[in-house]
């Protein structure tokens, strides 16, 4: 008896789509209008069997979903290579697949027999195919309150990506951003196949020295200034360049980045992006203040901005410097003795940053003019490009993480080899010698998972939890992780919410910030991580999707 829930369903598809650079919806089509074969995990399959001469297996519901995106894309290739144009597949102004391409998915496709990554698909009903297809593309839209025309889209991505060199500062996110965008455009399956294609090089390159990254950065700038001058309008080519803006602007999800481009089609990255750079200098600064007077006047002028201080007598004089002090001269002494006061106040300043820093706009101008004029930089500009520098090198060298000695769990009843929805014990710790437990995953047993694809997926999560937890070397405080269908609908989830699927966490750590949550962890997490509420103590979240994704819901 099947056992996955719609929307457990729908992260199959999620997953398959972004891989293959599909549509989503088309899958779910599939899935509703065949129903078929009988799988092994009681599921219904997508209308896929085996290519001829192949006895890899289909008859799991992950394994039907994944060949039938491959099925798909290679159909698509194969009506290109007949003559088919980008009109001929996709409609620009619903935002869709075109009537023409659906009928003719409608009527079933056999793959080359040399093509051993696609299925044969099975004929079908066109009209129900279409129903079932645009059904689940409005709930899509809907859910994210997209327009009702895109035909503005193709134009603001083109925008997008032909400004792309012009603002590519080759930090780690855009340069995923671009991967992901070529790996998708080329059709390759992974990350290392579309770098190996950039550089022409074999398949046992590894990108490990500066020169080869330098190479990189290059290839990858040149590509995205082309990539308006190749667009056809094929599907996959649009996916390419939809993922390209959701990485970019690191946004959740695809139909985020469709919104994101109704008014701004800038690739212009926001200044928040630099606040670990900027954090990482004030740090230094108490290890390398003299008292020098353009020292002074650099750490002054940062707390003026900072605290939206018309003046400069104004700020000292909201550092404890006394009015009487700015009417007369002051001897050797006194002005000796004022220094003091002033560099003990400013340092004090100095060491609050980092805790009260909560990303407003007058904290960072005023820590860029403070490094403008502790660097004794021309202009504003240049002092952005010195911190963009300062970024990328904390990325390159990819700060060691803290090391954190997991406490040994208490005595436990022997573990299971593998853990299933029928064994798990609600103490025990989901990874061996690891701190989270299933008690926490499930809500002390509340929201058990219902299949073994939940608690792989809760597996999955806990793993890289597990490393930022000794990174943080704090306990992670669990206010939500799996969550059923009907619960995560009843407290607001989204539809795509990782937490259904079980790979996906929300918590908070006490004595820090969700801000110096998310900057220690945005160097080195893979997949989901994010912000949600209304103030610095914000509910941090992390899941394990396959790409890197950011977002701050204030």
């Amino acid at each position: 008896m099947a056992d996955l829930a719609p929307d457990q369903r729908n992260y199959f598809y999620l997953l398959s789509a972004e891989r293959v650079g599909i549509h989503k919806s088309i899958l779910y089509a599939l899935r509703w209008v065949h129903a078929s074969p009988d799988l092994t995990d009681g599921e219904k399959g997508l209308g896929i069997t085996a290519n001829q001469g192949r006895d890899d297996s289909v008859d799991t519901f992950p394994e039907q979903v994944q060949y039938a995106a491959n099925t798909l894309r290679s159909l698509t290739n194969q009506l290109v290579d007949e003559g088919w144009s980008g009109a001929d597949l996709w409609d620009s102004e619903a935002g869709r697949y075109a009537d023409k391409f659906l009928n003719r998915i409608a009527q079933g496709y056999q793959p080359q027999q040399g093509d051993r990554s696609a299925g044969a698909l099975a004929p079908t009903n066109g009209e129900e195919l279409k129903q079932r297809y645009i059904e689940d593309l409005s709930i899509d839209y809907s859910g994210d309150q997209l327009p009702q025309s895109l035909g503005y889209l193709d134009q603001a991505l083109l925008r997008f990506a032909e400004r792309v060199p012009q603002f590519y500062q080759k930090i780690v996110h855009q340069r995923d951003a671009l991967l992901e965008a070529i790996r998708v455009w080329r059709q390759l399956n992974t990350r290392d196949e579309a770098i190996r294609s950039m550089l022409n090089v074999s398949d046992d390159f590894e990108l490990t020295s500066e020169e080869d990254l330098v190479a990189l950065d290059r290839e990858l700038a040149k590509f995205a200034a082309n990539m308006a001058r190749f667009f056809a309008g094929y599907p996959h080519q649009r996916e390419a360049l939809i993922r390209l803006t959701q990485l970019w602007r690191q946004l959740p999800s695809r139909e985020d980045a469709i919104a994101s481009l109704q008014e701004d089609t800038s690739p212009n990255t926001d200044l928040d992006l630099l606040d670990p750079a900027l954090l990482a200098f004030v740090k230094r600064i108490p290890t390398y203040y003299q008292g020098r007077g353009d020292q002074r006047n650099a750490v002054t002028e940062g707390y003026r901005l900072w605290h939206n201080i018309p003046s400069r007598k104004q700020a000292l004089l909201d550092l404890g410097i006394q009015q009487d002090l700015f009417s007369t001269p002051l001897d050797p002494e006194t002005a000796t003795q004022v220094g003091k006061q002033l560099d003990q106040a400013l340092l004090d300043f100095i060491k609050r940053v980092p805790r009260f820093f909560n990303e407003k706009e007058s904290q960072r101008e005023g820590l860029l003019r403070m490094i403008q004029l502790w660097r004794r930089l021309g202009a504003r500009d240049t002092a952005v490009q010195s911190v963009m520098d300062d970024l990328k090198e904390m990325e390159r060298a990819k700060a060691a993480e803290a090391a954190a000695l997991a406490p040994r769990p208490p005595a436990l009843p022997p573990r299971p080899t593998r853990w299933t929805p029928r064994n798990i014990q609600l103490s025990a710790s989901i990874i061996p010698n690891g701190n989270f437990t299933w008690a926490e995953a499930t809500r002390a047993g509340q929201r058990m998972p219902p299949n073994q694809a939940t608690v792989d997926a809760m597996i999955r999560i806990a793993t890289l939890a597990q490393r930022a937890r000794n990174q943080i070397g704090r306990p992670f405080v669990i206010t939500s992780w799996y969550r059923p269908p009907a619960i995560n609908r009843a407290v607001g989830g989204s539809t795509y919410s990782r937490h259904i699927v079980g790979d996906a966490i929300d918590y908070y750590v006490e004595g820090l910030t969700g801000y110096d949550l998310y900057r220690a962890l945005n160097p080195w997490w893979p997949g989901g991580l994010g912000l949600y509420g209304g103030n610095r103590y914000m509910i941090s979240h992390i899941d394990a999707r396959n790409y890197r994704a950011r977002w701050n819901h204030r």
